[in-house]
């Protein structure tokens, strides 16, 4: 298999799986294990990586671009006059950024560590990210079926919007997912099924911008050739893509129908795992 169509199928796992609730980290580490990827110098090195982060966060962009510049003004507009008051917009804006403080503070703390202990080519690592998998799946129908499902995002309160940030952090671990753990957590606290999400998207804009700038810091530091960098372009242009239509999709979904199938899947998932770990793949 090609470097750029590894690259372009990685991409599209990213994109996909950043905002369906079934955990980026724990597809993207394993791709290469499950795919059989060859030796490869382009996946898993650090400029693919942050790109792989900036596609999705252009989709976000993209899709919620009407809903960003509304929130830009009004937090401006809070500045300017010294107050929130009663405005909707001014008070959704606020708490985003207070939502994104604990994560972005939890992030950095236990960043290495982490990374040290979960992440990995080893069999230990697959069958924590499985574990990871069934605990979130569960979770997340456990969330879903017993949330009382009320809340609109005018709705949401500082404890609610500082509990679903804090959420976040669990995403670190791979098989949690951030979304899943943010709609989860959303879904705990009343919110319903499409106000968990659209409020998950909107808060992964500033925590994947920041992960994206950070990640960049030593990007131009790895010596790739030309080759390389088209398939890192490729990478990109598959995880935007793939998570404009993500977006639209979950969104869609949850107007209607319950996260279930998504709980039925990581489980299904984790199961197939742990059977390859077993045959000795």
């Amino acid at each position: 298999m090609g470097e750029l169509v590894e690259a372009i199928i990685v991409g599209v796992l990213q994109g996909l799986t950043e905002f369906i609730p079934v955990s980026s980290s724990a597809h993207l580490t394993l791709a290469p294990w499950l795919f059989g990827f060859g030796e490869s110098r382009v996946i898993g090195t650090l400029a693919f990586d942050v790109f792989l982060h900036l596609g999705t966060m252009v989709a976000l962009l993209i899709y919620f671009a009407r809903d960003w510049v509304r929130l830009a003004r009004a937090w401006f507009a809070s500045l300017r006059d010294r107050r929130i008051g009663d405005d909707a917009d001014r008070r959704l804006a606020w708490l985003l950024i207070a939502a994104t403080i604990p994560a972005g503070i939890i992030g950095l703390t236990f960043e290495d560590f982490i990374e040290q202990t979960f992440h990995g080519d080893s069999t230990e690592a697959r069958l924590a990210i499985a574990g990871a998998l069934t605990v979130g799946g569960i979770a997340l129908w456990l969330a879903d079926r017993y949330g009382r499902r009320h809340r609109r995002l005018e709705g949401i309160t500082l404890p609610v919007a500082l509990t679903i940030g804090f959420s976040q952090a669990l995403a670190l671990m791979p098989g949690i997912s951030r979304s899943g753990a943010t709609i989860t957590a959303g879904l705990a606290l009343g919110l319903t099924r499409e106000t968990a999400a659209r409020f998950s998207f909107l808060l992964a804009t500033p925590i994947t911008l920041g992960a994206g700038l950070y990640g960049s810091r030593r990007l131009f530091e790895e010596a790739l050739t030309t080759s390389e960098w088209v398939a890192i372009a490729a990478g990109f242009a598959a995880s935007m893509l793939a998570g404009l239509l993500a977006i639209g999709f979950l969104l869609a979904w949850l107007r209607r129908r319950s996260v279930a199938v998504f709980s039925l899947y990581r489980i299904a998932f984790a199961a197939t795992i742990v059977w390859l770990v077993i045959a000795g793949r």
